[in-house]
């Protein structure tokens, strides 16, 4: 897998990634400790609201941004984006009160929403070899959950030497190497789009996934993963703590385990994609969660004691093991139903449009789960994830398989319509 990072360009755009996400995940610890600071007990409160802005601009400034921008080359626009985040991080020290978090948060997530799309899109012409391709998406998956497990380590490694204001300059410190990375890298030629109205440009990616089936039935399964990612990241620290009172480092383990059964199927996926098309694959992922949630549901009302923790920390590994079948080959249906011109949108549309599955499910778990139990919200996310699964699966009947798996050179697919 790791032969990919030879091609230069993508060697400089990867570590440009995954120094990028370091700093975001500094940043998340750093700014829960400037809540508290600002705002005391209603800290809760304040990174609530702030993670709602994020998701907000996630899913309505990614699309916008990226049609203003269309006609402009990515490798500025990337750079742009670097420095324009690491400009809020230098300033976030200096916040006093709670309204300049929520607005610095959302500049730097509008930036996020800018430069997280285009950089997708950018890898395809980068790899046009689909099994480099496949290598890339399995390093990029492996970089999120590596990140997930090492930011609050290296965090609270930091935090016994330095204030939690000097993670800002770490934050800071990996934007500008991901900018200067960007700058050092050597950028295909990608033929500038054709001027249009701008309200074509802003739907286009919208209407790619309307019109293309496999697109369409991948919002489903957006859908699937955003009820299994809401139970875990909302809930994995009430239900170890509140419902089955073990100590702080079991909810660690809990993610941990989570993270590792996601890295675990990234790293087989490269190999499994030779001999198996993307769909059966991702389809069997989105029947595989919600089956899962179920599990959870009755491991949480029926089982207690050492046997229901082991219980968990499987149903936990194999949740982040069925995730990772759907968020690492997806991207390759989006290269698939765009060309190069069209690919900036139609990566913004999915990021967008997944992150608003994560608007219905984050207040799902977290509010109602509140009100009614983790079993309960449990059963309810269950019934959610069953319904995108059924409209995945119907909706791909009816798309046309590749003849073989490996057969995806970068040129457009006809999609059924």
């Amino acid at each position: 897998m790791l032969t990919v990072l030879r091609n230069p360009t993508y060697a400089k755009l990867f570590t440009a990634q995954a120094i990028a996400l370091l700093g975001t995940g500094l940043l998340t610890v750093a700014l829960g400790l400037l809540a508290f600071d600002i705002a005391g007990g209603n800290a809760g409160i304040v990174m609530g609201v702030a993670m709602s802005i994020k998701m907000v601009a996630y899913v309505a400034v990614a699309p916008v941004t990226t049609a203003l921008l269309a006609r402009l080359p990515r490798k500025p626009v990337l750079i742009g984006a670097d420095l324009i985040r690491a400009g809020v991080a230098v300033s976030l020290p200096f916040v006093t009160e709670e309204w300049q978090i929520y607005l610095l948060i959302f500049l730097l997530q509008s930036a996020s929403a800018t430069f997280t799309p285009t950089f997708q899109a950018v890898i395809p012409s980068v790899l046009p070899d689909e099994n480099d391709y496949t290598r890339a998406l399995s390093l990029s998956r492996l970089a999120y959950d590596l990140e997930s497990l090492l930011s609050p380590t290296l965090a609270a490694a930091l935090l016994t030497v330095i204030s939690y204001h000097n993670l800002f300059v770490g934050t800071v410190i990996g934007f500008l190497i991901s900018a200067a990375l960007v700058i050092a890298s050597r950028f295909p030629r990608i033929e500038t789009p054709p001027p249009t109205p701008f309200l074509n440009r802003l739907t286009r990616g919208a209407q790619a996934f309307w019109v293309d089936r496999e697109l369409r039935g991948l919002m489903g399964l957006n859908l699937v993963v955003a009820t299994t990612t809401a139970m875990v990241i909302v809930n994995s620290t009430v239900l170890v703590l509140g419902e089955l009172g073990r100590p702080q480092s079991d909810a660690a383990l809990l993610l941990a385990a989570y993270g590792g059964g996601s890295m675990v199927v990234a790293l087989l996926m490269p190999k499994l994609l030779e001999t198996l098309p993307d769909r059966p694959v991702m389809l069997t992922g989105g029947i595989a969660l919600p089956t899962l949630l179920l599990a959870t549901a009755g491991s949480i009302a029926w089982m207690e004691g050492p046997s229901q923790w082991i219980a968990l920390l499987a149903i936990w590994a194999l949740l982040g093991s069925a995730t990772s079948t759907i968020l690492t080959p997806s991207a390759r249906l989006l290269r698939r139903g765009s060309t190069e011109q069209t690919r900036p949108a139609v990566f913004a549309a999915q990021f967008s449009l997944s992150h608003a599955c994560f608007l219905i499910t984050y207040p799902l778990a977290g509010v109602l789960g509140a009100t009614i139990g983790l079993d309960a919200i449990a059963l309810v996310l269950v019934a959610i994830g069953i319904l995108g699964a059924l409209f995945t699966a119907l909706t791909w009947r009816r798309v046309p398989r590749p003849s073989t798996p490996s057969n995806h050179s970068g040129r457009r697919q006809p999609a059924a319509q």
